[in-house]
């Protein structure tokens, strides 16, 4: 199939006027930002792992209220119950008090939200797909959505998750390169760094392996890259960094200032704030907490717990340094326009690229 029909195929199918959705990002996905991506003619996204069912519903119905484009919700599908290390857990306590306000006992503890009462909101929301991170959908969970006519969009950063997504009945594959910012798609936190594989090698490989539509994501913010990405197999991408700098984004300042002038090597993968691997700046504290004498992480979500204090107050504040300020290697290339503006400038700098 050429690179046209692919693409053709794939918008027609998800109702979109351009290649592009906008990536699921827990925090820094208001409503706002969906709307005007979708409106501009490519699927908004509403990441859902902080917010609670009620939350989830007001969120689906601000957006149709904005906009009748398409649109995805993000579930994180759970990991294992965490491994407690009372040693460990102390000795990231006092790390964090020189970084931020004291943290409680309690602090540590801190619960997910109930994540079959999210599914369940996800399927009263009625989105156009649904998309999994860290892991699958389960099977009544899959039967359940294609019953209702949803989409299921698996997140996958390694050639064997792939192919599991398309066994359990996925309808298409994001396939997350090292590049991408936030979290690391890993079904297994444990081997995140190990099997960390750039979208250039990750993307025509699993392209090959399986039979579903495949959507690019990572290192995607400017024409060249969505048309790499695009011939090297891609029927669409999943832009994230790249909006965090528009207006509707919503995010700290000093965290949309700096992703404008931030080079790929100034961004690291880290656990220092949630105890899960994400890409971010290399800032004071993310520096600090890779120091060998720093106390290891603790798992997610206890680390995420603890840390909560200080990325507080960092937000309060403005503190760059202490702010969870995830961001994808291409971050400067991440423009302050309108969401409208960026997913148009996209589009129109890679189609001139493309193979005619």
């Amino acid at each position: 199939m050429s690179i046209s029909a692919r693409i053709r195929n794939f918008c027609q199918g998800h109702a979109l006027q351009a290649p592009i959705l906008l990536g699921p990002m827990a925090g820094a996905c208001p409503v706002g930002l969906s709307i005007a991506v979708a409106n501009a003619g490519g699927m908004g996204a509403c990441a859902g792992l902080m917010l609670a069912p009620d939350a989830i519903l007001k969120w689906m119905a601000d957006f149709r209220a904005g906009t009748s484009g398409p649109v995805q919700i993000n579930l994180w599908v759970p990991d294992p119950p965490p491994h407690r290390d009372a040693g460990r857990e102390r000795a990231m306590r006092q790390f964090l008090g020189v970084w931020g306000p004291p943290v409680s006992d309690g602090d540590a503890d801190t619960p997910l939200i109930d994540y079959a009462t999210q599914f369940a909101a996800l399927m009263a929301a009625k989105p156009d797909a649904a998309s999994s991170v860290m892991g699958l959908f389960g099977e009544a969970e899959v039967r359940a959505l294609k019953a209702a006519g949803i989409r299921w969009i698996a997140i996958v950063s390694t050639v064997r998750d792939a192919l599991a997504a398309e066994r359990a009945g996925a309808d298409a594959i994001a396939v997350q390169g090292f590049e991408a910012g936030g979290h690391r798609a890993s079904f297994a936190s444990e081997t995140a760094e190990a099997e960390a594989v750039g979208l250039l090698s990750l993307l025509p490989a699993v392209v090959d392996a399986v039979r579903l539509p495949v959507i690019a994501a990572g290192g995607i913010a400017d024409g060249r890259t969505l048309a790499a990405a695009l011939v090297l197999g891609a029927s669409a991408v999943q832009v994230g960094t790249g909006f965090l700098r528009a207006p509707e984004a919503g995010i700290a300042p000093a965290w949309a200032e700096a992703l404008g002038h931030t080079l790929p090597e100034q961004t690291t993968l880290t656990r220092a704030f949630s105890g899960r691997a994400g890409r971010g700046i290399a800032t004071d504290y993310v520096k600090a907490s890779a120091a060998p004498d720093a106390p290891a992480p603790a798992p997610y979500p206890v680390q995420r717990g603890m840390t909560r204090p200080m990325r507080e107050e960092a937000l309060r504040t403005g503190d760059l340094q202490r702010m969870q300020a995830w961001a994808g290697q291409s971050a400067a290339l991440a423009r302050a326009e309108p969401a409208a503006a960026i997913l148009k400038r996209l589009w129109d700098e890679a189609r001139p690229l493309l193979p005619a």
